[in-house]
């Protein structure tokens, strides 16, 4: 009911904010889901990107058998379907790559110093291909070289 000066009444204005509330939330429903479908078909394309992503070592040469000077996680480009890629993030710290170091090749740093030693990690690439078993592809890894010390 409208009063003399123009103005509403409090029960019907009180409507007209309810039906605005409603198509705020039916705007909102419609723009998640319209952010869905886009999500959806961007994963269907193919990507490149970096992950950082856990690596154990194994058979660690030398008397003290850590590796604690290594690195815990290595970053890795790969390049694939968006789904894959996101698999890989969703499961990749229940499974992380291995550097067997009894079946790979290390050099040392210098011929004086018996300690400190190298790996070069793009040999392995094909080896974490292989670990990772997803359609995505590694392209490199970063560090492009560990360096480490036998004690």
């Amino acid at each position: 009911m409208e009063k003399k000066d123009g103005s509403r009444s409090g029960n019907l204005s009180s409507k007209g904010f309810k039906q605005i509330n409603r198509n705020i939330l039916i705007f909102l429903f419609f723009l998640l889901l319209s952010f869905i479908f886009w999500y959806l078909n961007s994963l269907s394309k193919e990507i490149d990107t970096a992950l950082r992503y856990p690596v154990t070592y194994t058979n660690f040469p030398g008397r003290d058998s850590s590796s604690g000077n290594l690195p815990a996680k290595l970053n890795l480009m790969l390049k694939g379907h968006g789904y894959s890629i996101l698999r890989l993030k969703l499961t990749g710290n229940r499974n992380p790559v291995v550097i067997d170091f009894a079946e790979i090749n290390f050099t040392k740093l210098t011929e004086e110093d018996d300690k400190r030693s190298y790996i070069i990690m793009a040999p392995l690439i094909t080896t974490f291909n292989s670990q990772l078993m997803t359609e995505c592809k590694i392209t490199s890894v970063k560090p492009d070289t560990l360096f480490f010390s036998l004690k």
